[in-house]
């Protein structure tokens, strides 16, 4: 085996420690065993499915306790300790660095306050204080933009490239899954470098003008969702060929051969992800140290705002892709399901809860558990034994529907006296469904709820969010294979089953209706994933 795969992440410096590999894997469960304390900081943020989890927002740090398993480890977090997915977190950079000095760290960067006094006398004679910052965060701009452009270089063409002519050992499925659309990155990097070259001022760099750059191209840099989604993705295949010699030496080859610095394949891979995060920091920085008189203050603030969305819009993309496997899974759980398949149009659980449900023409009371997607509802009825067993009964497509709040007392459609209800009419007015809560306030849940779904779909029209035909398959595919046939479909979810070997506590089991519950939870305020890991993780040179 090449030598490489024995370097130990943490002492080769802080690039190779972000790497999300099996190399990873190795050094934190050799670190541990050797008693060392081995922290982790999280990329995403871990919602919780049960008691046995570990919770955690990005930006958090975690004491790994347990690595033992690749993918799932033990972990703590002040007092609450639990298992959480190894690949929501990476190595920390600095695993000498004391913990109380780290947290200080993170304090100062959240807070922003900065001693004025003990940055002139660093700075000395010269500029101004601020415009000399102004400098400085300008030349890092602009440094880490060529630095970045190299990186991209070196993968597009020390590593496509060369893949492209062994079509015994590649395919170009597995070359997209490991690169993703790294290539059109490249081509939109070079374009927004160029742009950024045209608005600086080599003689006095603070006068530059960049935020219009930002601003011209903040629909562009949305391809990177594509690219942070497929990243995990690109790990799990690569780890793979990465237990085959000649796939181990051929990778080096080409490192060798670009002249590219010593860091493995998937150090490489992650410096997208990480510069997507950098950016709304670097103009944090740059509008901090930007006079508001200056000609370029408004563009900053501007760009600043465009690209935190733009991280905002990547955040949410990801949640929902990791949403789509939980909905198939549930989807399989559902007794005599009809129809097409519930991704097939929907790719995001609004909102559920119980209702009583009258329709036309016989007006018969049905206690039904309705599960609100993007575009459709879909309705089922409780077993009477199992109430954790569910009957497929209907859908109703909410494209095609108009939404009522009818008040207390008698219904005129209806002819009969009602108390929190709200009328699902059909455009055409052929199709008509009372629905009543047993309290007001869920009523009124209901209502933001529909509210909330007609605003989920004109955004992800107006950011042309769409499942693909690959996802949508690949998510049902592996819903079908939790459930083997011949057994019952309440079962154990199958990631936990390794958990039940383990020394720890045993998860307990959980059925894949009660975690679509869960994903209907009124959502939560923003994470700060994007300013934390762009701090963590900022991209070296």
């Amino acid at each position: 085996m090449a030598a490489a795969e024995h370097r130990d992440p943490v002492g080769e410096g802080k690039d190779a420690g972000l790497m999300w590999s099996s190399k990873i894997w190795v050094a934190s469960a050799g670190l541990i065993s050797d008693g060392s304390v081995v922290y982790a900081e999280a990329l995403w943020d871990h919602v919780t499915m049960d008691d046995q989890e570990l919770g955690f927002k990005a930006g958090d740090v975690i004491e790994v306790v347990d690595a033992t398993n690749k993918e799932w480890w033990w972990g703590r977090i002040m007092d609450s300790e639990g298992w959480f997915p190894a690949s929501f977190v990476r190595l920390r950079v600095n695993q000498d660095e004391p913990m109380e000095e780290y947290l200080a760290h993170l304090e100062e960067v959240h807070t922003g306050e900065k001693d004025q006094a003990a940055l002139g006398l660093l700075l000395g004679p010269g500029l101004p204080c601020k415009e000399q910052m102004r400098t400085n965060v300008i030349n890092e701009i602009m440094s880490t933009e060529r630095d970045y452009i190299k990186h991209l270089k070196d993968i597009c063409e020390g590593h496509i490239k060369q893949c492209r002519k062994r079509t015994d050992m590649f395919n170009e499925e597995q070359l997209r899954t490991i690169f993703g659309n790294i290539e059109e990155i490249y081509r939109f990097q070079r374009k927004f470098l160029k742009g950024l070259e045209k608005k600086f001022n080599k003689e006095q760099p603070h006068l530059s003008e960049i935020g219009c750059c930002f601003l011209e191209h903040q629909t562009d840099f949305q391809i990177y969702s594509e690219y942070c989604n497929n990243h995990p993705n690109a790990c799990i295949q690569l780890c793979r060929l990465m237990k085959v010699n000649k796939y181990v030496f051929f990778f080096e080859a080409c490192r060798l051969l670009q002249k590219m610095i010593d860091i493995s394949l998937d150090g490489f891979l992650l410096t997208p992800v990480q510069k997507i995060c950098k950016y709304p920091l670097q103009l944090a920085e740059l509008l901090k140290y930007t006079n508001p008189q200056h000609r370029d203050y408004q563009d900053v603030e501007a760009a600043l705002n465009a690209m935190k969305n733009v991280a905002r819009l990547i955040n949410e993309r990801k949640r929902r892709l990791e949403n789509i496997d939980k909905i198939a899974h549930w989807q399989s759980s559902i007794e005599d399901w009809e129809g097409e398949d519930i991704l097939s149009r929907s790719s995001d659980l609004i909102f559920s809860g119980e209702l009583t449900k009258l329709s036309q023409p016989q007006v018969k009371s049905q206690q039904r558990m309705f599960f609100l997607f993007d575009h459709q509802m879909v309705y089922c009825k409780k077993d009477l034994l199992r109430r954790d067993m569910l009957y497929y009964k209907g859908r109703m497509d909410m494209d095609n529907m108009e939404v009522m709040d009818v008040e207390d007392g008698k219904e005129k459609d209806f002819n009969i006296s009602v108390k929190n209800a709200l009328k699902l009419r059909s455009v055409a007015g052929d199709e008509v469904h009372l629905l009543c809560a047993k309290k007001p306030e869920q009523k009124q849940r209901w209502l933001r709820a529909f509210a909330d779904e007609r605003r989920q779909i004109q955004h992800d029209r107006d950011t042309g969010f769409s499942l693909t035909e690959v996802q949508k398959k690949q998510a049902m595919l592996n819903a079908c294979k939790s459930h083997p046939a011949g057994k019952p479909k309440a079962v154990t979810r199958p990631y936990y089953d390794f958990l039940l070997r383990q020394k720890h506590p045993s998860l307990p089991t959980a059925l894949p209706q009660q975690q679509v519950f869960m994903l209907a939870e009124p959502k939560r305020k923003a994470s700060t994933f994007w300013h934390n890991i762009g701090r963590l993780t900022p991209f070296k040179k």
